[in-house]
């Protein structure tokens, strides 16, 4: 053989190694790791409040009312805030190195309405690194609430001809997005291979879907709104009591009234409940023990986006975005106004 043809070997083998070595990479670097099942993106209570807030290792991740709902980051104690994208973003998810959420761009992005305008909006459910780059598309879609279920995103996916279904797509988008319920199903609340839900068809009985084969079981004939899990308890909103505020133990079968108000809104976090009451002449929003002991109030008037962190609680007056105000999520209440989001939407704007 000579020389030449064993260069041309040697150069072709480089070449292929070469080659492979860079198809071996991308494949590597593409690849999306997987959850462990018990993987859940956001606390239920956040989840049923827009979805605005999530922490994950020590970083919260929110949606900023300054900026057009855009996504930020910063500690937990509201420091080194940093702005992720330019989208508007609800339904924040955390799980692994990457966040999920649901994402509209273009004309008006983040705000309801009709025409050409509405039409030129883009809307899906997105994957990006937690730093908000590499961000992928898993389903164009509209949709209500989205939660991480260890390797899939279950979500409310909504159009016009159809109405809401229960959807769910895998997280590195390897299966196409399928159809679990032609119906309304909540899927905030996620627990041990279960999501909780109540019923929206013939009745509002407290039901689970295993997500493991997608099967849905009665648990107990309630009649009841937004089931929140914690602790073998479900906490929910009673609508055989004029939506007051109960809990119903899973292992002892017994409910408890919690309050003597009717609630809109709530949230559960550690011990503390945060919620809205609903009153023509003292609406408020309050806080209490998760037994219902030692109510008080937070702030007079009319709150929702009640989200909670390990530092804070975020919420705002009813259909007014900003200001954003917050308070302590234990200790003392005392409510001020989220300060450090606006002067960073202020210094970005700037930059611009």
């Amino acid at each position: 053989m000579s020389a030449s043809k064993k260069n041309t070997i040697i150069i072709c083998s480089v070449l292929c190694i070469v080659v492979l070595c860079f198809v071996l990479i991308a494949l590597f670097v593409g690849k999306i790791p997987m959850n462990d099942e018990n993987t859940v993106g956001n606390t239920a209570g956040n989840l049923n409040n827009g979805g605005l807030f999530c922490e994950s290792d020590g970083v919260v991740y929110f949606s900023n009312a300054y900026d057009n709902n855009s996504l930020y980051s910063m500690n937990p104690d509201e420091s080194d805030i940093k702005k992720l994208g330019v989208n508007s973003v609800s339904y924040i998810n955390a799980g692994g190195d990457y966040l999920y959420y649901y994402m509209e761009s273009g004309t008006n992005a983040g705000n309801s309405g009709t025409g050409l305008g509405y039409m030129g909006r883009t809307a899906g459910i997105y994957r990006s690194n937690k730093n908000g780059k590499h961000t992928s598309c898993l389903d164009r879609t509209y949709s209500n609430i989205a939660q991480l279920c260890g390797n899939y995103i279950y979500y409310q996916a909504y159009n016009t001809k159809t109405g809401s279904k229960l959807n769910k797509v895998k997280i590195d988008k390897s299966e196409k997005a399928v159809t679990i319920a032609d119906y309304i199903i909540n899927p905030a609340s996620y627990y041990n291979g279960n999501i909780y839900f109540n019923g929206t068809e013939d009745d509002h009985y407290l039901r689970t879907l295993n997500i493991s084969n997608d099967s849905i079981s009665t648990v107990w004939e309630g009649n009841i709104w937004n089931p929140v899990y914690m602790d073998n308890y479900v906490y929910y909103m009673d609508l055989d009591s004029n939506y007051h505020l109960c809990r119903y133990s899973l292992s002892d079968n017994v409910v408890e009234a919690l309050t003597k108000d009717r609630v809109d809104f709530f949230n559960v976090y550690d011990y503390y409940i945060y919620y809205q009451t609903n009153s023509e002449t003292e609406p408020a929003l309050k806080r209490m023990y998760i037994d219902g002991s030692n109510p008080e109030t937070v702030a007079e008037g009319v709150f929702e986006n009640i989200n909670i962190t390990s530092e804070y609680v975020y919420f705002n007056e009813y259909d007014i975005p900003t200001p954003v105000y917050r308070t302590a999520t234990f200790g003392n209440v005392s409510v001020g106004t989220f300060d450090a989001a606006n002067a960073a939407a202020a210094q970005n704007a700037k930059n611009k």
